[in-house]
């Protein structure tokens, strides 16, 4: 065997190697979330007949069933929760001053979490880095968001804040459920506000989902 037959044998053996190890990352980054359904679809949802408009909501509280996310949110106390809005109007809405809230049992009123609450949850601030004031001695601290985080959200977040005519939209929101009696969405539910047609005309009535529609619907028996 030569030197060039012992090379090329090397270089196979190490693409063989690369390509068994490498496949597992490639389908786990392929993984995609479910296609969206109208928002009736849902066991959990609150539709305004007059307004023609539906908003359901699809949390997720165990890792094992969003795993197509980057990081394992759930497993920090961070609730994913789909929310799903069908607009069977002739006129587009505009989210752009909408608030989600997670109400608790107790009445906690939670916001979904930024990107940078979400990067606070899962990493330490430690490795932020810093910029310092010329002539001062100031140090401003940055904490750059992961891009999992930010990958997660291009891939699972809204991708508009305009529902048009006619149409569905659906993007993750993350809920910071830590400290909050278990099972944290127990008697809680979703309040949604300030949604508005695009034009800026109306705003539509609050949408309150409560999660126990949700939970009632997961553990009934298949039949």
């Amino acid at each position: 065997m030569n030197s060039h037959t012992t090379l090329f044998q090397r270089t196979f053996l190490f693409a063989a190697l690369a390509a068994v190890f490498c496949a597992p990352l490639a389908q786990a980054r392929e993984k995609k979330a479910p296609s969206a359904k109208a928002a009736n679809q849902y066991p959990a949802f609150d539709t305004h007949p007059n307004e023609q408009v539906t908003i359901a909501i699809d949390p997720c509280d165990d890792q094992r069933n969003c795993d197509f996310f980057r990081l394992p949110y759930v497993r920090h106390s961070l609730i994913p929760v789909r929310v799903i809005i069908t607009n069977d109007s002739d006129t587009a809405l505009n989210l752009d001053q909408a608030r989600m809230q997670f109400i608790s049992a107790n009445s906690d009123k939670i916001p979904a979490a930024t990107l940078d609450d979400i990067n606070r949850r899962l990493f330490s601030t430690n490795q932020a880095k810093g910029t310092k004031i010329p002539l001062t001695p100031i140090t401003i601290h940055h904490t750059p968001v992961d891009k999992k985080i930010t990958d997660d959200d291009a891939d699972f977040g809204f991708q508009s804040t305009t529902v048009n005519p006619h149409s569905t939209v659906a993007g993750y929101l993350f809920y910071d459920v830590k400290g909050l009696d278990d099972p944290p969405l127990k008697d809680a539910e979703i309040y949604i506000k300030m949604i508005h047609t695009l034009d800026g005309k109306k705003e539509l009535f609050a949408f309150s989902i409560p999660f126990n529609k949700w939970h009632a619907a997961s553990t009934t028996p298949a039949k």
